[in-house]
């Protein structure tokens, strides 16, 4: 493919940007497959926590170059940023030992453990959040059931109880927020390192079968899991299982409430779900940008990156690159596949992908199997919004129970 190459450090982001990016993510990527600059909006983080140098891959070539290549585009740097706030963990890690973590971790994951999770936590789960607001003939899909139920699958799946769920929750959203109001985000992660170690405790003492148990009776070379290391991947597991799975479950709602010939296609037959699902991960991916940082002078689509510069991989903008997808700015649950990249690559792709796939799904199905004639009610001008993670501020509906 021919370089498309601009090397200047540019702050030209649009007015609307927060709302909708993706004008300017085109112009950005038809102007330069990488450029000297960044799409992320620092304008509320701690200057200690902002890079000294940025770049921004944009094309779907350079991201997925960037992300395949590791160790060049390292993540190490992790350690300086959310690692502050959630301690060493496999997002940071590199080599050796980021494979020996991460194949621990990923057997809590394996499919044996999908399979029994569906009808005995995460179909129940959504059921029961459904039941909640099905007789009132209304809802808003955000608040009473995309934020709810991966909240509720992640605590059942590490063994919580339910009556910590509300104080669970909040120091959850505090921790991810830490560019924001990073004093805060560092009180959570306190609060959530004293809780997750009670539990690590009462795990040693009496074992159980959930993932918090699997972790503390877990081995590397013969040897357990420190502590530190179980409670800094738990702290991990929030941003990761809470924060991306609630916001493209109430993304896809969204696109398919505002294409209504297609949700109907999808009511009509679920098989459709999943490829619902996979076109609306790429159309509106939850978190549009990660970051990688330059281990060594290097190039990146013709574009000269110096070592220890930060490079954005802006997913947003290459999953809806035009010289991989025919109406690349179209939102069709009917294309012909070809495989987003909102799930990383290479040997950081995200552990949960399989875990996300089939929440949203089950929730799509619940939801469908019980209600019909579902209207977006547009009174308050629900949108999709948020950088870099993106989801609908409400989903209020109406609907008629089956």
């Amino acid at each position: 493919m021919e370089s498309r190459v601009q090397d200047v450090v540019v702050d030209d982001k649009p007015a609307d940007f927060i709302r909708d990016p993706y004008p300017y993510f085109a112009k950005k990527r038809n102007e330069a497959g990488v450029f000297h600059g960044t799409v992320v909006d620092y304008s509320k983080t701690p200057e200690p926590l902002r890079p000294k140098n940025s770049f921004a891959a944009m094309s779907f070539d350079a991201v997925n170059k960037a992300f395949r290549d590791g160790q060049i585009f390292g993540s190490a740097y992790y350690d300086n940023t959310i690692g502050l706030f959630i301690g060493p963990s496999i997002l940071a890690m590199e080599g050796k030992k980021h494979r020996e973590h991460r194949n621990l971790v990923s057997a809590a994951f394996k499919s044996k453990a999908l399979a029994r999770w569906e009808p005995a936590i995460v179909r129940p789960i959504c059921n029961a959040l459904i039941d909640e607001f099905i007789d009132a003939g209304q809802a808003d899909l955000v608040r009473n059931f995309t934020f709810e139920f991966p909240t509720r699958v992640i605590a059942e799946l590490l063994g919580l109880p339910a009556e910590d769920l509300p104080e669970f929750r909040r120091r959850a959203v505090q921790l991810i927020n830490y560019t924001i109001k990073y004093e805060r985000a560092f009180e959570a992660s306190a609060a959530l390192k004293d809780y997750f170690l009670d539990q690590i405790e009462r795990r040693k003492a009496e074992p159980t079968e959930d993932i918090i148990g699997d972790l503390v009776t877990a081995e590397i070379d013969g040897e357990k899991l420190s502590d530190e290391a179980i409670y800094s991947f738990l702290r991990l597991l929030l941003p990761a299982g809470l924060e991306t799975t609630y916001r493209s479950s109430g993304n896809l709602l969204f696109l398919l409430l505002t294409h209504p010939n297609q949700f109907d296609a999808v009511q009509a037959n679920h098989q459709l779900i999943a490829p619902a699902i996979e076109e609306g991960l790429r159309f509106e991916t939850p978190l549009t940008t990660v970051q990688r940082f330059a281990t060594e002078d290097t190039e990146l689509e013709g574009v000269k990156i110096p070592a220890r510069s930060a490079v954005d991989l802006c997913i947003g903008s290459a999953n809806r690159d035009e010289q991989r997808w025919e109406r690349a700015q179209e939102f069709d649950i009917f294309r012909a596949h070809v495989p987003h990249i909102s799930f990383a690559a290479g040997e950081h792709t995200c552990l949960g992908l399989h875990l996300a796939r089939m929440e949203t799904r089950v929730a799509l199905e619940c939801l469908l199997s019980r209600v019909t004639n579902i209207k977006l009610v547009t009174d308050e001008d629900p949108h999709i919004y948020g950088q870099p993670f993106r989801s609908p501020n409400a989903l209020p509906v109406t609907f008629d129970a089956k």
